[in-house]
């Protein structure tokens, strides 16, 4: 036996069914189930309670045509398994869901050119009502106007249109907190393992982790740049072992802060005894590592929810003036990693 629409059998429910069990009008079913405002909390409460006993759904196509929207967000993503950008992408696709709006995504390649500019106008053609931009890649100017409100996500805004929301994922701010928890312990300065150049987020983590030197008038030593794996950490690690100076180190992701570690074991250097060290991102492993990683961990859901919340206001009020964004939330997560420097 199945079961359609919440009834044994028979025809799926219809508006006028949940209206009629719900005691209102099909005009404020429809305001109810569009997330429509003017309706109160008691009546959208038997509304709902009508639509899940009956199992009904909107019909999506019914409501695009009556709204003029598709209740969708596109997304322009780079195409990684990387933790950051995939943390972000699956705190956006929470958040859009929560919103009531469809996710659909269209990945990038690192170096493919035009290939922000294509998966843009492959959106605008599927009808999504507003677009998010989490591009992590400085891939030059993007030459395009965009119709719809569209967020950008940890870069810079590079589209024409008058209705384009930024939002930082607070990544300067963290590095310089980061910096900062190795010069509070004592350390005289603090040396750097930086992502790739062309990488927004590497280029913010650098920027932090040099305010907060120049703040304290402690040295910059040169920067080592690594590929944000754990293997280009431990190169950068090996490097920093031969130096008998370095006592401080703040890698600018967790991948790159063990490989660090590793090669610092590797060359008698004992963390944090010697070397104290600091990743960025708190990765899941990086709790259970020998030893355990203190890093400053990203707020991917509070600026995914922050982000669609603006965005979705820009779609649905296209008068409203839009707030700045609030800034993100910084959390430093101390483990066993630092400690002050050794007695000279």
């Amino acid at each position: 036996m199945t079961r359609v629409g919440g009834r044994v059998g028979g025809p799926a429910p219809r508006s006028v069914d949940v209206a009629r069990l719900a005691g209102v009008s099909q005009k404020t079913v429809s305001r109810v189930l569009n997330g429509e405002r003017y309706v109160s909390d008691e009546v959208r409460r038997r509304v709902l309670e009508a639509a899940g006993e009956l199992g009904y759904r909107l019909n999506s196509a019914a409501r695009a045509l009556a709204s003029g929207r598709t209740r969708s967000i596109g997304v322009v993503t780079l195409g990684t398994a990387l933790y950051g950008p995939a943390s972000l992408l699956i705190g956006v696709e929470r958040a859009a869901r929560e919103a009531g709006y469809a996710l659909r995504v269209v990945n990038t390649l690192e170096g493919e050119p035009g290939g922000v500019v294509g998966a843009v106008e492959s959106l605008l053609e599927q009808g999504v009502d507003g677009i998010v931009v989490s591009e992590p890649i400085d891939e030059g100017t993007v030459s395009l106007s965009v119709d719809v409100p569209v967020l950008v996500l940890g870069a810079p805004a590079a589209f024409g249109g008058t209705r384009t929301v930024a939002t930082g994922v607070g990544a300067e701010l963290l590095a310089r907190t980061a910096t900062e928890h190795l010069l509070d312990l004592g350390h005289t300065t603090v040396h750097h393992v930086a992502g790739p150049e062309r990488w927004f987020a590497a280029r913010d983590r650098r920027e932090g982790w040099r305010s907060a030197l120049t703040a304290r008038g402690a040295e910059q030593p040169a920067v080592l740049v690594g590929d944000w794996s754990a293997a280009s950490g431990h190169e950068a690690g090996r490097a920093l072992a031969a130096d008998g100076d370095v006592t401080a180190v703040f890698a600018a992701n967790d991948d790159m802060a063990i490989g660090v570690i590793r090669a610092l074991t590797e060359a008698g250097r004992r963390v944090p005894h010697d070397v104290s060290v600091v990743g960025f991102d708190d990765i899941p492993v990086a709790a259970y590592v020998t030893p355990p990683l203190t890093t400053v961990r990203q707020p991917f859901d509070a600026v995914a929810r922050e982000g669609l919340r603006l965005l979705v206001r820009a779609i649905e009020d296209p008068d409203a003036r839009l707030p700045p964004a609030n800034d993100p939330p910084v959390e430093l997560v101390v483990r066993a990693s630092t400690a002050p420097p050794p007695p000279r």
